[in-house]
C-alpha cells in the first residue's frame, strides 16, 4: 500500500485501542428505544428525513422515501454483511456487486448501471454525512454506528447533484455529544462469522469540545472448498475493519466545527463465480434460469484467481463548519477521500480440465485502483419562521484515479487514468401559499468535465468529454387534515457523460456515453391514522430518460461497452406502511411496482457465448447481436417489497423479551440488456430473525439471530462472455450476540 496511509495509521493507533476497549464492555442501545415515549402510548415514532438538507418530519416532505432505523440496520448487518445487504430493504431499491465487498451497484426505480469496472458511473448517489462517495469502491464503506439510512427515490439533482437521476442513499452517523456514552456488541455465528463493534464518546471540555470514536470488525473464516486442488475450507474468509473518529468544537453558541476521520482496511474475498450453474446439463437438458447440478454452495473448482482475494484501504477526512447568523446558517463541508486496493477473481468460474461444464478459455483477472477525491460544498440556508424559506449554495468535485487491469494468462497489464472536475451552483425556495398549501422549487447548474488517458500497456488513446446543464424540481404539498396530505412533484436531472477504458486491456478502443437526462413526474400521499397507530405513505410515478446510459457487459467478445439508447421509460408505485397494532407489536410493510422499458428499435448488443437468446438477433459486422428494444432495464425487478415485525413482552419493571423478523422480496429480474432463457432470476426472498432479552431498560442485551434463515440459494448476477456463470447470495448464518451500553 502507498506510504500516504502510514501517518494516518499512526494517528489512529491510540483511538483504535480506545474504541476496542469500549467494544467488549458496552453496547449500542436497542433501536427499539427510539421514540420510546410514543411507543409507551401505543403510537408510531416520528421519522426524521433530510431530503431538503435539514431535519424534517417525513410526513411533511414531498418525497418518496424509506428510512432504516438503528434496529433494522443492526439486524441487516448482524451476520457481518456488507452494504449489498441493503438490497430490498426499501421497496424499489436493489444493490449487488460482482466485486465482493467492494464496488457495489445501486438501483432505484430500475435505474442503475451494471458496469463492473472500478471506473463505473452510477445514477444513484451514496452520501456519508452529506459527503458524496462517488467512486464505486467508496460506496462500499461499511455501515456502522449510524443514526439512520435514508433511501430517497426519484431525481435528487437540485440539492445533492453528482449523478442522482435515480435517487440517493444517505447514511448519517451518530454525532458527538457532551453526554458520556459507551457501547459495544459482540456476535458469533456460522462459518466462524464474528462481528465486533463499539463506540465511546463524551465531553472533553464541557460545552466546548466533544468526541466520539466508533469501530467495527467483521470476520469470517474460509468456508468454501476448492474441488480442483482438493483443499477444504480454502476460500471465502475476510477481515473488514473500520473506525470513525469525530471531534466537535463549539467555540460559541452560534458556531460549530466538526472534524471526522473515517478509515477502513479490508482483507477479504472477491466474488465467487460458479461455472455453468445455469442452463442445461446431462441430467437437466432444458434451457433454464434454475441452478443446476453443477452448483454447490460450499465448493468451487478453481485453478486460478490467486484465492479470489480483495485487499483495500480507504481513508476519509471531513471538516464541517457552521455559523448561525440572524436569520440564516452558513455551512461548509470540506472532504478528502482516498481508496487504494485490488481484487482478483477466477472469472471463468472453474478450470479447463474438470469444468464444471464446458469452459472454452481461462479468465483470471485482477483490477486495482489508486484514487483521490476532493469535495467542497458551501450553502446558506434561512432559519426564519415566516412563510418563506430558502437555501443557496455552491459545490466543487474533483477526482483523480488510476485503474490497472491484469490478466494473469491474458491480457497483459494495462493502467489507465481517469480525472473528473465538476462544479455547481444551486438554490431552493419554499413558500407557504396558504395555511394548507406550500410550493417548493429548486434549480442547479452543473459543469462536468472528464478526461481519460492510457498510462501504460497500450497507446495513450486520450478522451475528453464534458457537459453543462440545469437540473430543476417543482412540488406542491397540500395538507388535507392534521393527519393527511398529498403532493405532486416534477423534476429533471442528468448524469454527465462517461468514459470507459477497460477494453483497452483487450485491444479495443475506449467507449464513451453522452449525458442522460431524466424527467420525472410523481404524485403521492402521506397519512397517519388511528391516533398515529397507522402510517400509510404512497406515491405513483412516471419518468422518461433521454439518451439513457447503459453498459453492454461481456458477451462473447468479452467487452465492456458504454452505449446510449434512444430513450427509456419507467412507471410504477411505492407504498410504505407501519402498523402499531398494540403498544408492543409493530409491523411495517412496503411494496413497489416498477415497469421499465428500453425504447430504441435500432440498438443491438453483443450476446453470450453459450446461452439461449430470446431476443431477435442478426449478424452485424461479423458478430451476432441481439436487438433489445422493449426489454426491461437490467437488474430492475418489477415487484419488490419488505416486511418487518417486532413484538416485545415486558419482564418485571425494566426487562423485555422480544422477537424481531425482517423479510425482503425481489421479483423476476433480467440481469443483462438482452433477454435469454438463462440469465434472469425468478422471484427471490430472504428473511432474518432475532430473538432476545434486553435488561435494565435496554442497557444490556443477549440474543440469537439468523440471516437468510430459510437458506435460499438466490442468483444475484451472471457472467456471460465465457460460459453460463453466475454468483449467488450469502449463506444462512445462525448465531448469538451480546451487547451492553452505558
Amino acid at each position: 500500500m502507498s506510504h500516504r496511509f502510514s501517518a494516518i495509521r499512526a494517528a489512529w493507533t491510540g483511538s483504535t485501542v480506545l474504541a476496542a476497549a469500549a467494544t467488549f464492555g458496552f453496547a449500542a442501545p436497542a433501536a427499539a428505544q427510539d421514540g420510546a415515549s410514543a411507543e409507551d402510548e401505543g403510537q408510531l415514532a416520528t421519522i426524521i428525513v433530510t431530503a431538503n438538507r435539514r431535519e424534517e418530519n417525513l410526513q411533511d416532505v414531498p418525497v418518496s422515501a424509506d428510512i432504516l432505523d438503528q434496529e433494522r440496520i443492526g439486524a441487516v448487518f448482524s451476520a457481518a454483511a456488507d452494504i449489498t445487504a441493503l438490497a430490498g430493504t426499501a421497496p424499489g431499491l436493489n444493490v449487488e456487486s460482482s466485486n465482493g465487498r467492494v464496488a457495489p451497484r445501486f438501483y432505484i426505480r430500475g435505474l442503475g448501471n451494471t458496469d463492473f469496472d472500478l471506473a463505473a458511473s452510477q445514477p444513484v448517489s451514496v452520501l456519508l454525512d452529506d459527503v458524496v462517495l462517488e467512486n464505486v469502491t467508496l460506496k462500499s464503506f461499511p455501515v456502522f454506528d449510524v443514526e439512520r439510512v435514508e433511501i430517497l427515490r426519484g431525481p435528487q439533482g437540485t440539492l445533492f447533484g453528482r449523478n442522482t437521476p435515480a435517487g440517493a442513499v444517505k447514511v448519517t452517523s451518530i454525532k458527538p455529544s457532551h453526554d458520556f456514552s459507551a457501547n459495544g456488541s459482540l456476535s458469533y455465528g456460522s462459518y466462524d462469522t464474528i462481528s465486533v463493534g463499539g463506540a465511546i464518546g463524551g465531553s472533553l471540555v464541557q460545552d466546548k469540545i466533544a468526541v466520539r470514536i466508533a469501530a467495527q470488525l467483521q470476520h469470517r473464516a474460509d468456508w468454501i472448498d476448492n474441488g480442483f486442488t482438493g483443499v477444504d475450507n480454502a476460500l471465502g474468509g475476510y477481515n473488514d475493519f473500520a473506525v470513525r473518529g469525530q471531534l466537535l468544537f463549539t467555540p460559541t453558541e452560534r458556531s460549530s466545527i466538526l472534524a471526522a476521520v473515517n478509515y477502513r482496511n479490508l482483507d477479504g474475498s472477491s466474488t465467487f463465480f460458479r461455472a455453468n450453474v445455469l442452463g442445461r446439463t446431462t441430467a437437466q437438458p432444458t434451457n433454464t434460469n434454475e441452478l443446476n447440478n453443477n452448483y454447490d454452495r460450499d465448493r468451487v473448482f478453481y485453478d486460478a484467481g490467486g484465492g479470489n482475494l480483495a485487499d483495500y484501504e480507504q481513508v476519509g477526512l471531513t471538516l464541517t463548519g457552521a455559523y448561525e447568523f440572524d436569520g440564516a446558517t452558513l455551512t461548509s463541508i470540506t472532504s478528502y477521500w482516498t481508496s487504494e486496493g485490488s481484487s482478483r477473481g477466477d472469472v471463468d468460474g472453474g478450470n479447463l480440465v474438470t469444468g464444471p461444464g464446458f469452459i472454452p478459455f481461462p479468465s483470471d483477472t485482477q483490477d486495482s485502483i489508486d484514487l483521490e477525491q476532493f469535495t467542497q460544498e458551501i450553502r446558506l440556508a434561512s432559519t426564519t419562521d415566516g412563510p418563506l424559506s430558502w437555501q443557496i449554495g455552491g459545490f466543487y468535485f474533483s477526482s483523480d484515479f488510476d485503474v490497472t487491469t491484469v490478466g494473469f494468462t491474458f491480457p497483459p497489464p494495462v493502467t489507465v487514468n481517469h480525472t473528473n472536475d465538476a462544479w455547481a451552483l444551486f438554490g431552493q425556495v419554499t413558500y407557504q401559499l396558504t395555511d394548507t398549501l406550500r410550493a417548493t422549487g429548486g434549480i442547479r447548474y452543473t459543469d462536468d468535465e472528464k478526461d481519460f488517458v492510457v498510462l501504460s500497456g497500450a497507446a495513450p488513446q486520450p478522451r475528453s468529454v464534458g457537459d453543462d446543464q440545469f437540473d430543476w424540481d417543482l412540488s406542491l404539498f397540500a395538507d388535507l387534515s392534521e393527519d393527511a396530505s398529498v403532493y405532486v412533484k416534477a423534476a429533471n436531472s442528468f448524469r454527465g457523460p462517461t468514459i470507459q477504458g477497460r477494453d483497452v486491456a483487450f485491444f479495443s478502443a475506449p467507449s464513451v456515453a453522452q449525458s442522460e437526462n431524466i424527467t420525472s413526474y410523481e404524485a403521492g400521499f402521506k397519512t397517519e391514522l388511528a391516533d398515529r397507530r397507522v402510517r400509510l405513505n404512497g406515491a405513483v410515478y412516471y419518468y422518461t430518460v433521454e439518451d439513457p446510459q447503459f453498459t453492454a457487459v461481456g458477451g462473447a467478445g468479452n467487452l465492456v461497452q458504454l452505449i446510449n439508447a434512444n430513450k427509456g421509460e419507467g412507471y410504477g408505485f411505492e407504498l410504505d406502511s407501519a402498523f402499531q397494532i398494540t403498544p408492543r407489536l409493530l409491523v411495517t410493510l412496503g411494496v413497489a411496482y416498477n415497469n421499465t422499458e428500453i425504447q430504441d428499435p435500432n440498438l443491438a448488443v453483443g450476446i453470450c457465448a453459450q446461452c439461449t437468446v430470446t431476443d431477435p438477433t442478426r449478424v452485424i459486422s461479423g458478430t451476432r447481436r441481439a436487438f433489445i428494444d422493449g426489454n426491461p432495464f437490467p437488474n430492475a425487478p418489477e415487484w419488490s417489497g419488505d416486511l418487518t415485525a417486532r413484538y416485545g413482552i415486558p419482564v418485571g419493571n425494566s426487562g423485555e423479551f422480544y422477537i424481531f423478523t425482517d423479510w425482503v422480496y425481489l421479483g423476476e429480474t433480467n440481469f443483462l440488456l438482452y433477454e435469454s432463457a438463462e440469465f434472469n432470476a425468478g422471484s427471490r426472498f430472504e428473511g432474518g430473525l432475532k430473538v432476545g432479552y434486553a435488561g435494565n431498560n435496554g442497557q444490556w442485551e443477549v440474543a440469537a439471530f439468523a440471516r437468510n434463515i430459510t437458506d435460499e440459494d438466490n442468483v444475484l448476477g451472471v457472467v456471460d462472455f465465457n460460459n453460463n456463470t453466475a454468483f449467488v447470495n450469502e449463506p444462512r448464518v445462525i448465531g448469538a450476540m451480546v451487547s451492553f451500553k452505558y
